[in-house]
């Protein structure tokens, strides 16, 4: 009846809310090892010093008629 509706609904709540817990814990965790490795390698993530722009990225448009 009503009692075992409740009981699963309450169930399901509770089992999805300790995954996405942990979703995000194994997430931050990640990110937290990530940014740790970025920190101790600078050399290795330096940004492009000159930005191209969309027209140097594209090849030039030539229609075929």
């Amino acid at each position: 009846g009503v009692h075992r509706q409740i009981l699963f609904a309450t169930l399901g709540w509770f089992v999805g809310y300790q995954l996405v817990k942990r979703a995000e814990y194994m997430h931050a965790k990640v990110d937290r090892e990530l940014f740790e490795y970025i920190r101790h390698h600078p050399v290795d993530f330096h940004a492009a010093t000159e930005k191209k722009t969309i027209g140097e990225l594209l090849e030039d448009f030539h229609p075929i008629r």
